[in-house]
Order: structure tokens, then C-alpha cells, then sequence
């Protein structure tokens, strides 16, 4: 589908505003409904968030490309899929968008529209949490587009809701969700001190799935097609024949056997019997004068 850019903008924006409903909105749900059993909410949020990126993207997609996120816009930038300009827009209406989700789910329950957040996320172990989940999200994007690109979407809410659970960040894996959880002071949100070291972090992550990536695929892309002669293979190679060749093989000789040297046997004509017994005698009366002495 050719899109334009306004229209591609208005769906990035739109995208990552409803994601940022899904992801303040569900842990608001979660921690009043899960009486202060992190877990039970954790679960909520990891499942209503899981569940709306594969929808969004599948909705999204053949608009925008579904990044709402500026770590795939970099990816995709450094790809050369998206022109600088592009990128450049692609990102503030990502910011643009998730702050305005925030505030969508703060309405929703009856929060301030836009809240300090307060909850402390720091430390090396977290930092690496956010370069893994990146990492992890950008291989899982890169890989399925090569072979398998209509499971993008399910590839990518796969790695979210199990990245919320084996990282130890709870894998925000997202510079325009990080920002906007900034904005809350709910369960899903992050201190705005915390939030520079987080997008570092998420940061590297794309950066380094995408060139391990782009050298993963190398072999595949940069395989040099054929000439003519090579695909018809070589011309089979002519052996000139000798002199005995040229004139052919000698006629074989065969010996006659000893009853065809001497010739075949002669016939044995048996006479008659007249012919054994030999003519008859002349019978011939003397003449007159002969008779007498």
C-alpha cells in the first residue's frame, strides 16, 4: 500500500497512543484489583499489553510499518528502508503519541492527566534487562521479516509478555514508552531521572541487533547472480579422434571353420538303372551283300 507521509505520521501517532492506554490503563486495573499482589498485576499488564500489540500492528502495519517505537524507526533508518526525514517525523509522533496515551488512561480512571512518576528503576542489572529486551525485540522483527514477515506481529507481542517476565526491567524496550512513563506515577511508571539510562540502554540494544543482523543476512543478499555461461555450465570440452578413429574400427575377420575351407561335400547322383546297366546294343540287320562271305 502506498501511503504518504501525513497519513503515516497520523498512524504512528495514533499506534503508540492506544499502546500507552493499553500499558498505563492495565497496570492501573491490575494493582487496584490485584490487592497489592505485584504479581497478579504484573500478569494483567503483561497480557493486556501482549494481546494489543499484536492487533495494532496487524491494523497499523500496512500504513506505518506499526514501529511505534523509535529504536525500530533507528533499525529500519540504518536499514535505509526510511529516509532521515522520515525517521525524524516518525519519532516525534511516537513522543507525541504516547504522551497522549497516558493521559487517555489517566482519564480513564480518574487520575491527573499528566503525573510525575516516582517509581525508582536504576542499576546495572535493570540497564542490561532494557539491552536485552531491545535486542530481543529487534531480532525477533528482523528475523520474521526475512522469512516469515506476516508473523511480525505475533513475533513481537510473543517477546513483549515474555520479556515483562525474564527481564528484570519488565522490558520497557521502547525509547516513546519510556518517555511517557515518565508521565505516571502509577504502576507502569518510571521516574524521569531513571528514564535517560533506560533509553541508552534500549538504544545500543537496536543498534547492535541490527548490524549483527545485517551481517547474519549477508550471505543471502550479497550472493552474486550468475552469468549465462555459468547457469548453463561449461561447454562440454571436444576430443579429437585419431587417424584409427577417423576411419573407423578394422572390419573383423572370421575364420571359416574347417567344413567351409574345404567347400561343401559333393552331390551323390545315384543313376538309374537303366544307366547302370549301360546302353542297349545296335540292333541292325545286314544288309544283303553282308551276308554272304
Amino acid at each position: 500500500m502506498n501511503v504518504d507521509l501525513p497519513r503515516r505520521l497520523v498512524a504512528e501517532t495514533l499506534g503508540t497512543a492506544l499502546l500507552l492506554a493499553v500499558v498505563v490503563g492495565s497496570g492501573i486495573m491490575g494493582e487496584r484489583l490485584a490487592g497489592g499482589n505485584d504479581a497478579i498485576a504484573l500478569l494483567g499488564n503483561t497480557i493486556a499489553t501482549g494481546t494489543a500489540l499484536v492487533v495494532l500492528i496487524l491494523v497499523f502495519g500496512p500504513l506505518s510499518g506499526a514501529h511505534f517505537n523509535p529504536a525500530v524507526t533507528l533499525a529500519f533508518r540504518l536499514r535505509r528502508e526510511l529516509t532521515s526525514g522520515d525517521a525524524a517525523g516518525y519519532v516525534l509522533a511516537q513522543l507525541a503519541g504516547g504522551i497522549l496515551g497516558v493521559m487517555a488512561a489517566h482519564a480513564m480512571f480518574g487520575e491527573p492527566l499528566l503525573v510525575e512518576g516516582v517509581k525508582a528503576r536504576a542499576g546495572a542489572g535493570q540497564w542490561l534487562g532494557e539491552f536485552v529486551a531491545t535486542f530481543a525485540l529487534l531480532a525477533a522483527i528482523l528475523g520474521c521479516l526475512r522469512t516469515r514477515p506476516e508473523a511480525v506481529p505475533y513475533a513481537v507481542g510473543l517477546i513483549i509478555t515474555a520479556g515483562y517476565w525474564f527481564t528484570s526491567s519488565t522490558s520497557f524496550a521502547n525509547p516513546a514508552v519510556t518517555v511517557a512513563r515518565s508521565f505516571t506515577d502509577t504502576f507502569a511508571g518510571i521516574a524521569p531521572a531513571h528514564a535517560p539510562a533506560f533509553i541508552a540502554a534500549q538504544l545500543f540494544g537496536a543498534l547492535a541487533a541490527t548490524l549483527l543482523f545485517r551481517w547474519l543476512e549477508r550471505p543471502a543478499t550479497a550472493c552474486a547472480e550468475p552469468s549465462a555461461g555459468e547457469r548453463e555450465g561449461p561447454a562440454p570440452r571436444r576430443i579429437k579422434p585419431s587417424a584409427g578413429e577417423r576411419e573407423g574400427p578394422a572390419p573383423r575377420r572370421i575364420e571359416p571353420s574347417a567344413g567351409e575351407r574345404e567347400g561343401p561335400a559333393p552331390r551323390r547322383i545315384e543313376p538309374s538303372a537303366g544307366e547302370r546297366e549301360g546302353p542297349a546294343p545296335s540292333m541292325r540287320e545286314p544288309a544283303a551283300g553282308q551276308d554272304a562271305p
